[in-house]
């Protein structure tokens, strides 16, 4: 896992890990939080939606600032305010419980908003408004990975993000029971990013070392938007991220009203589907480098993406099962490929451009989060139809990807 000169992946990947592991403890108790504080339905998506949001703004500011003064302190700047923000929520999960608004039904349901409610909102967008940690990792690892090698590089980020998921919910349920209740979780995960901050301070080397003449003259921000095939990529990275959300919001609602799973079978199944992404963007992915195109897998990819959310229009347990393959083996090779042909795309934008497409798919969490219950509501199974149609056309806009390196333009 080393490039030509030296530098290793795995600190980043260690880094990665920790990032995931750290939010995967806490997730679990955040809706049973929200609602001992008086919250609903509402409030969990507003609680939830505040970091993707306060994301929308603050990674593109942080992908610039890691093109122009290093990946290394940026990375440190990101999970600094990761800390700051378990921090502030600890004291959150600590306040009494004191009403500051009462809603007794209507439209929007019952529900009460608290002094502590508004610490967790505020926790939770600090952390996003600085968490631009993720897409400056991966441009760190475009830094130090050929372009040949690159698909490969953002396999193992996803899946040291994939076991973060597996063994944090894990943890989870280990914790769930102490007589700190809640607190622990965040604590927990305070802990773990202080240790996040020790691995980057001394563990970390600089990727990308900027000269005095780029810090003096840096390159107009809108020249990164204008590099060929970046916009157009864009979208497709909104799109994707849109497909995924509506499964997200919508899945675990489905498998309680129609198979009647409770949160140990959801549990398993994410499980499973994590354990299955590993194996296919690690070995499989790594077979596959070298043998296969990028796009060729992207499109591949998509189009077994695409059938698995097709198959849980069918309410079967084993049926969702073989959709989790399918959607372990699309995503796993498609994903990592698209985000190699992205990188190949940005050139010396790296940062820049790895941050926007942070804000893409904090843009279109924002919108599964919020819009993907109400279709789930409105239009039942069906919104995975939705989810597949837009991979469906993400596979058929990929195709022009076969140009990136030509020089063509994509107009």
């Amino acid at each position: 896992m080393k490039r030509e000169d030296g530098i290793s992946l795995f600190p980043v990947l260690t880094v990665n890990l920790l990032g995931t592991l750290g939010l995967s403890i806490v997730l679990p108790f955040m809706v049973f939080l929200v609602t001992r504080l008086g919250g609903n339905g509402l409030l969990y998506g507003v609680l939830s939606a505040a970091h993707p949001a306060a994301q929308l703004v603050g990674a593109p500011v942080l992908g610039r600032w890691s093109d122009l003064y290093g990946r290394r302190r940026i990375l440190l700047l990101s999970e600094a305010g990761t800390l700051a923000g378990w921090g502030l929520f600890i004291v959150g999960t600590l306040l009494p419980v004191t009403v500051l608004y009462r809603s007794e039904g209507g439209p929007l349901g019952a529900f009460a908003v608290t002094v502590p409610f508004l610490v967790l909102f505020l926790a939770r967008a600090l952390d996003g408004l600085t968490g631009g940690n993720i897409s400056v990792a991966y441009a760190y690892v475009a830094d130090v990975t050929s372009e040949a090698d690159r698909n490969r590089s953002f396999g193992r980020m996803a899946v040291s993000s994939n076991l973060g998921f597996v063994v944090g919910p894990a943890l989870a349920g280990l914790i769930g029971a102490t007589a700190l209740g809640m607190t622990l979780p965040a604590m927990l995960a305070a802990g773990i990013s202080f240790c996040a901050i020790l691995m980057i301070a001394f563990g970390l080397p600089e990727s990308r070392p900027i000269s005095t003449k780029e810090k003096k003259e840096p390159v107009p921000l809108r020249r990164a938007l204008q590099h060929p095939y970046v916009v157009f990529m864009l979208v497709l990275y909104f799109l994707i991220y849109l497909g995924f959300n509506f499964f997200y919001t919508s899945f675990p609602v489905h498998v309680v009203r129609a198979l009647h799973w409770d949160v140990r079978n959801t549990g398993n199944y994410f499980a499973a589907l994590s354990l299955l992404m590993v194996i296919v963007q690690g070995p499989v992915l790594s077979f596959l480098t070298g043998r296969v195109s990028n796009v060729a897998l992207v499109l591949a990819g998509g189009v077994i993406l695409g059938s698995s959310f097709l198959l849980l229009t069918i309410p079967s347990t084993a049926v969702y099962y073989a959709a989790a393959a399918l959607f372990a083996l699309g995503n796993g090779v498609m994903w990592p490929s698209f985000l190699a042909i992205l990188s190949i795309a940005s050139g010396e934008f790296q940062g820049t451009v790895q941050g926007f497409a942070s804000s893409a798919g904090s843009a279109a969490s924002i919108i599964g989060l919020l819009a993907g219950g109400l279709l789930y509501d409105a239009v039942g199974s069906r919104v995975f139809l939705v989810a597949a149609a837009i991979i469906f056309m993400v596979t058929l806009l990929s195709a022009r990807l076969r140009r990136v390196g030509r020089g063509e333009s994509l107009r």
